[in-house]
């Protein structure tokens, strides 16, 4: 199985998104909503409860005082970047939470999209959770050179731009696999698989990533994209 090129259009990419939008409170799906935003709002709630009280403090302790000068410049950068990777971090855990209702979603979604109902069935729970498990592992593993980056000085001036492009890239991951998983393809296949459409997978990523930031958006923006996602793989899959 290979993706179609067209895939890489970014403008076709961020629609498939916003369809999945459109799909969230439909009728046939609704239920296999409900659970994962409920994950959602308990684990965003507590990301702005712990960012609210502490990221300030955080931050101020990383600014060196040979640098306070620059604290107009600075704190700015350094609360994007802990802001960035403390819902990234959140995110990472609520998906994989949501890891067993995701699957059955994406299932879902194809079924209704296509009208056959055995034209997708989720995963075990057992492989689905593995499956989360490993794609955390590689997520967070290139997450802490990042991290590392932002509390140097001088070198973290690039530190949001690069948890931007981070972000986009592991959103795209994230929910690209569950249509992916679905149709039997392993996680080592998944990112050769999204590398090949890697503008329109950046594209698609980046917009989630982006309403994953923004308060009472972020509930619905998971299995908005999970559902997004499905349709994308199932516009752009090619047998082959």
């Amino acid at each position: 199985m290979i993706l179609d090129k067209k895939g890489n259009n970014p403008a076709l990419a961020v629609s498939y998104l916003f369809k999945g939008l459109k799909l969230l409170a439909s009728t046939p799906l609704r239920s296999f909503v409900i659970i994962p935003v409920l994950i959602n709002i308990v684990l965003y709630s507590a990301a702005l409860l712990l960012g609210y009280y502490y990221i300030s403090d955080l931050i101020d302790q990383f600014i060196p005082g040979w640098l306070h000068w620059l604290n107009w410049i600075l704190w700015p950068l350094f609360f994007i970047s802990f802001f960035i990777a403390g819902f990234f971090t959140f995110t990472v855990l609520a998906n994989l939470l949501a890891a067993p209702f995701y699957g059955k979603l994406s299932a879902k979604t194809l079924a209704v999209i296509t009208g056959q109902t055995g034209a997708s069935a989720e995963q075990p729970l057992a492989k689905v959770i593995l499956a989360e498990v490993k794609r955390a592992g590689y997520l967070l593993s290139r997450a802490l050179p990042l991290l590392i980056l932002s509390i140097i000085p001088g070198l973290n001036v690039l530190a949001p731009f690069l948890w931007a492009l981070f972000g986009a890239w592991g959103m795209a991951l994230e929910y690209m696999a569950y249509p992916l998983e679905n149709a039997g393809v392993l996680f080592s296949e998944q990112k050769k698989m999204v590398r090949s459409i890697r503008l329109g997978a950046l594209s698609f990523g980046g917009v989630a990533a982006l309403g994953l930031t923004i308060p009472v958006l972020n509930i619905i923006v998971a299995p908005a994209a999970v559902i997004g996602a499905t349709i994308f793989f199932n516009e752009v899959k090619k047998e082959g």
